[in-house]
């Protein structure tokens, strides 16, 4: 997996550097939000005055108001949870009716609909081939670094749990799951809100039956929390006797809508599930999606919510996902595995130590094998790249060894197996130990020293045999960055400064049930395969700390204060990782479940220099049955630079840290507390000096608290600067080559001068534009040709001459934007996450004006207009001119 990783890394690298062709961009729009439709949310029964309740339920009095405004609706999904979410999911045939919405009796927010792409494990390694029953018991390592082994051998194993998991469905005649579904199985029951041609665009068709037999995410999901013990592989789920719920919101392929998420949320409150768990989600940088809103308020009703933190840890801090960015929920982070389950291969004819193959089962092949390197040399780069020479023998009785490089594995596979091949081993070339795509050929990767020295017997002439084991070759081979957060982990915080992730479990090479169709078993990585950890975590804290919903409120205190401080590296002199990456820590969940010493709250956000809370509070409690004495000490991690050097673009992962750390005293920093007694403790913490405060540096430490037995702990987050400072659109060429914003015209050309447009065949004009950081709030108004305007954001003149640099008429001393007339709204959305650099994941933003129409769906009159681009800054204020960034663009001629 680390070569994946580090290829994904290094894509990331070449992203951030090489521009992307202009060209390559076509007409369309391709933001987070689905057009047209939206959450309502409606004010409960109880909230209606009794003279207006005219009307059985607050929906019906909503619908009743747009009929009479002649609106034409669709009512999609309805929401009914009394105390936590009452509205609809609607669909306007016109958009211009969304100011009735607004208008409507009872209305108290309105949200777009947001999609989210199905969840992707940074790698998967689909198991085929015999079982192997002698894979040691301590491969469940997970389990032996969080603390589980010794919940699990307290009988302590989730037992009267209820766990509902949002996924892609779940093969529920998994042995290991238990083998069926319904009252007296693990699986008690389920539902598919989609079906399995559901891809998040088109409606869905929904059944009675979760079973997912076509993707599999959901089931792997399923085993790291609930696989019995006793099978094969010797390995459990975390809370194996918990019972589970799966709802389904993702078909076989594609996505789901936020409208899906919160009715699976909604259902798993009214089915009384203890815990849900979302190993799901999309970048977004915000507190603000209505899935995360409805995550957050179910915790404050008394449930656990986990959700994944992502992947995308390439691409930097300021990276979060929604919904895991609801404010209550547990956001978590991956940890590497320390060991992977792989095979050992026997050598015969010589004294070799058994050759490791990156292989979950041992290769179905019988009997001893002779090796035939198809290069002599160690250190030809395009090894059987090209076909194989007329000279080279029969394969078919032979292991063909071939150096890895330059061309693909089935290319090289392909030439050997023209010569009869049937077996390879592809030894490594400094890529990375990992599973590899082979395609249908039988073939894994070894390192390459082994490699190299098999070349050399064959040189030598040495009769070298292979065998596989079917039984017994199992190994548990050490994960070179095994015990750290893993690479693909995304960083925070979020824009608004929350603390995200929360804590981080084991995610990296997590072996785990898959559907029988696809293998039964499989290792994949992701925080996908974390989140599901925590959830079983938290279920083992509910069985044991009682089953109520003080408890659940308190999970996720419980699960920071008692984690384990995570390094950035093996190398000593390294600081620990920022807890933007590794939240509070790995969880030590023994330690949670059995915590005599409670802390609360266990995140103090000190936030940017304009917003500071340099004075923190907190309380120690003791509930143990002896005195203990405390004495508290400040422990800090690295302080990640988050923007690049002298650039307005983010840092690229792994996120560089500085030595440089916050000042932290606290007050008192030592009491001994009775029984049943607390302690109220202030900390002032104070950010490190001498830092770039252009690169944005955030810093991050903990707070410990030892009663000399043992230690928990308080974590704190800062940022050097002001986040107002942060300029939040690209104007640079660096990604496109071109400077941006930009107009690209109807053959995807950057418009310079004036340009007409027909909206006939794609005639249109495309707003191009990229975000270097969030925004609150992003407007693209039309305005008038000649309209004065200070702008900030453009980085070339306009060729009709008109001067983009000229002030407001009137001083600019934080009036509105009223002073700027405008002819109508073209775009507006409100918390709008950064770009990436990758191209095909969310790199740039774009609009087409597909027809010329307002938002409001009034038609533009022909004539001559230009685009007014204005972003708003973060934290600044929404009615201030100066706190928005600006950009004019060319005149447009609509000529419809």
């Amino acid at each position: 997996m680390k070569g994946l990783v580090s290829s994904v890394l290094l894509l990331s690298v070449c992203f951030a550097f090489a521009s992307v062709p202009i060209s390559s961009i076509k007409p369309g729009s391709n933001l987070p939000v689905i057009p047209n439709r939206f959450i309502v949310e409606v004010d409960e029964a109880a909230d209606i005055p009794p003279s207006k309740r005219s009307f059985e339920t607050p929906h019906e009095r909503f619908y009743a108001h747009l009929r009479s405004r002649a609106i034409s609706f669709n009512v999609t999904k309805e929401f009914n949870a009394e105390g936590l979410f009452v509205g609809a999911a609607i669909t306007l045939d016109n958009p211009q009716d969304v100011a009735a919405l607004q208008d409507a009796p009872g209305v108290k927010d309105i949200r777009p609909i947001r999609k989210f792409d199905i969840p992707k494990p940074v790698f998967k390694h689909v198991v085929t081939g015999p079982n192997d029953p002698a894979i040691p018991a301590d491969n469940e390592s997970t389990h032996i670094i969080t603390g589980v082994d010794r919940l699990h051998a307290q009988g302590i194993t989730g037992k009267g749990i209820k766990i509902g998991i949002l996924d892609t469905g779940i093969d529920y005649t998994h042995p290991s799951l238990g083998g069926g579904i319904g009252p007296g199985h693990k699986i008690i029951g389920g539902t598919d809100l989609v079906g399995d041609d559901y891809d998040g665009s088109n409606t869905p068709v929904p059944d009675d039956d979760p079973l997912d037999q076509c993707n599999g995410h959901g089931t792997h999901v399923s085993g790291i929390i609930g696989a019995d013990p006793g099978n094969d592989f010797n390995i459990s789920g975390v809370a194996y006797e918990a019972s589970l719920t799966m709802y389904r919101v993702f078909g076989c392929t594609g996505g789901v809508s936020d409208d899906v998420l919160v009715d699976a949320l909604l259902l798993g409150f009214n089915d009384g599930q203890d815990i849900l768990t979302l190993s799901l989600g999309g970048a977004d940088g915000w507190t603000e999606s209505i899935s995360a809103v409805v995550a957050s308020r179910l915790v404050d009703r008394g449930r656990v919510v986990t959700i994944a933190a992502g992947n995308d840890g390439a691409s930097g801090s300021w990276y979060t996902e929604s919904p895991g960015n609801g404010i209550n929920v547990i956001s978590v982070a991956s940890l590497d595995n320390t060991v992977i389950p792989l095979q050992n291969a026997t050598v015969g004819g010589v004294q070799h130590n058994p050759i490791t193959y990156f292989s979950t089962f041992p290769l179905p092949v019988e009997g001893a094998l002779p090796i035939f390197a198809t290069s002599n040399s160690t250190t030809v780069a395009d090894d059987a790249c090209n076909p194989l020479p007329d000279d080279t023998p029969d394969l078919s009785d032979k292991l063909v060894i071939i150096r890895r490089g330059t061309c693909t594995f089935v290319e090289k596979l392909t030439n050997a197996a023209a010569k009869g091949a049937k077996v390879a081993f592809i030894y490594d070339n400094g890529s990375g130990f990992a599973g590899v795509d082979v395609g249908e050929f039988l073939a894994v990767l070894i390192q390459a020293e082994d490699g190299q020295f098999l070349v050399q017997q064959f040189v030598a002439g040495t009769p070298v045999t292979i065998t596989f084991p079917q039984t017994g070759g199992s190994t548990d081979f050490p994960d070179p960055n095994g015990g750290l957060i893993s690479s693909f982990s995304s960083y925070g915080p979020s824009n608004d400064f929350f603390f995200k992730p929360a804590v981080a479990a084991p995610g990296g090479n997590i072996l785990s049930t898959l559907p029988i169709p696809l293998g039964s078993f499989g290792v994949e990585s992701g925080t996908s395969m974390a989140t599901p950890f925590v959830a079983g975590s938290a279920a083992l804290i509910l069985q044991t700390r009682g089953r109520n919903a003080n408890v659940a409120r308190s999970a996720r205190s419980l699960l920071e204060s008692t984690s384990q401080r995570v390094p950035s590296s093996k190398t000593d002199e390294d600081p620990l990782q920022t807890l933007t990456q590794q939240g509070a820590g790995l969880v030590n969940v023994f330690k949670a479940v059995h915590a005599e010493t409670i802390v609360s709250p266990t995140e103090l956000i000190v936030n940017d220099t304009a917003h500071a809370r340099p004075k923190q509070g907190f309380t120690v409690q003791n509930t143990g049955k002896t005195s203990k004495k405390y004495a508290l000490s400040h422990v800090p991690a690295g302080t990640a630079l988050t923007v690049q050097t002298g650039s307005i673009i983010a840092a690229l992962g792994p996120v560089p840290l500085s030595n440089a750390s916050a000042k932290v005293s606290v007050q008192p920093s030592s009491f001994t507390l009775r029984p049943g007694a607390s302690q109220s403790v202030v900390a002032t913490i104070s950010g490190p000096t001498g830092l770039d405060e252009s690169t944005f540096p955030v810093y991050s430490g903990w707070i410990e608290i030892s009663d000399g037995t043992d230690s928990f702990h308080v974590t704190y987050l800062g940022l050097v600067g002001s986040l107002i400072d942060k300029q939040v659109i690209d104007n640079t060429d660096v990604f496109f080559g071109v400077p941006i914003p930009a107009i690209l015209d109807s053959e995807g050309n950057v418009q310079e001068g004036p340009a007409n447009y027909t909206f006939v065949n794609e005639d249109v004009p495309t707003l191009l534009w990229r975000q270097a950081f969030g925004t609150p709030r992003l407007v693209v108004d039309l305005v008038d040709p000649n309209i004065q305007v200070n702008t900030t954001l453009n980085s070339r003149a306009l060729s009709e001459g008109l001067k983009p640099f000229i002030t407001f008429p009137q001083a600019n001393k934080g009036g509105s934007f009223g002073q700027v007339k405008t002819i109508g709204s073209i775009l507006e959305i409100d918390f709008l996450t950064r770009n990436q650099e990758d191209p095909v994941d969310n790199g740039f933003n774009e609009f087409s004006l597909e027809t010329p129409t307002f938002a409001n769906g009034t038609v533009i009159p022909n004539g001559s207009y230009r685009l007014l681009l204005r972003a708003l800054r973060v934290t600044g204020d929404i009615a201030n001119e100066e706190d928005y960034e600006v950009y004019l663009s060319p005149i447009i001629g609509v000529n419809a």
